[in-house]
């Protein structure tokens, strides 16, 4: 799965989620506010980053559900401003012309099925390493975690 692969999952998830304000949101506005939201070096997603401070703020539990087999465990929007920042949030949200609350609705509906997505069978080393930026994303997502 590619990084436009991965976005598009991203924005499906947003535009069928019950917020009306995300709803009617262009596949290609999310897709590309997403990239911003996530982008690392070399036009990379950086879920390493963020799935390493989910453990540091102790979601390792919700990260790993994402990354295994199974059903995907929920995180609240407010989660997801505390993991991401408020910088970040309220620029996804200008993007998009959302509420900062709309955003970070959006933002926890949608990433863990991204995860989820880049490590299907639970496969992170398979999947992620050409998604979180390389070799380095990886060993970098793998000393947060151990």
């Amino acid at each position: 799965m590619d990084l436009k692969d991965l976005l598009e999952i991203g924005a499906s998830v947003i535009q069928n989620n019950s917020d009306d304000a995300t709803t009617s949101l262009d596949t290609d506005q999310l897709s590309s506010a997403l990239g911003s939201l996530f982008g690392g070096k070399e036009n990379k997603l950086d879920l390493g980053t963020v799935l390493g401070k989910m453990k540091n703020s102790g979601l390792d539990d919700i990260a790993a559900s994402w990354l295994g087999n199974g059903k995907n465990s929920s995180i609240s929007g407010e989660a997801i401003k505390n993991i991401l920042g408020s910088d970040k949030i309220a620029g996804f949200a200008s993007a998009l012309g959302l509420s900062e609350k709309s955003a970070e609705t959006a933002i926890a509906d949608a990433l863990p099925e991204m995860v989820d997505k880049s490590s299907p069978e639970g496969s992170l080393l398979e999947n992620l390493i050409d998604n979180s930026g390389g070799l380095d994303g990886l060993i970098g997502l793998a000393r947060k975690f151990f």
